[in-house]
């Protein structure tokens, strides 16, 4: 009988953020969508930045700890394939996350956040998409390679 791979939901990749956000997903898939040891630390690359969006978020604007809600991270070519995902996604990598939103001034400033960041740290990131479905649904798409980042700024809409 072949042995079933079980995610660690509870393993911290930073501070605030866990193994099993960083991988959920409503689409069932016989691999389970398991990160490889590569796709963790990739996603460990990406959490230092969302925390230290987080950590300016709550510095600016928030008046608590207002967390960083991740729509989608990590996704297997199964289940990318399963949500219309394109063939070159950084989400197949572990590399992005679509960052959930109230409204389009939070979306804002949650990118002028991250390109702050960005400049203060001399650190690249590979894209800051703002991004809308045919619903009118926003999110923030935001993703950060090893290397050979493009610092890609873009609108999409659906």
């Amino acid at each position: 009988m072949e042995q079933k791979v079980q995610l660690n939901s509870k393993a911290k990749l930073s501070q605030h953020f866990v193994l099993g956000e960083m991988c959920k997903t409503s689409v069932k898939t016989p691999d389970g969508n398991i990160p490889s040891h590569v796709h963790i630390e990739n996603l460990k690359r990406l959490c230092g930045w969302l925390e230290m969006l987080r950590s300016e978020w709550n510095c600016r604007y928030g008046e608590g700890n207002d967390p960083i809600i991740i729509n989608s991270a990590f996704r297997s070519p199964q289940v990318n394939k399963a949500v219309g995902g394109v063939a070159t996604s950084n989400h197949l990598t572990g590399c992005a996350a679509d960052i959930k939103v109230k409204d389009i001034c939070q979306l804002i400033r949650y990118a002028t956040i991250l390109l702050d960041i960005a400049d203060e740290s001399q650190e690249d990131f590979d894209e800051l998409l703002i991004e809308r479905n045919a619903s009118g649904a926003i999110w923030l798409h935001f993703a950060v390679r090893p290397k050979d980042n493009r610092r890609k700024v873009r609108l999409i809409q659906a």
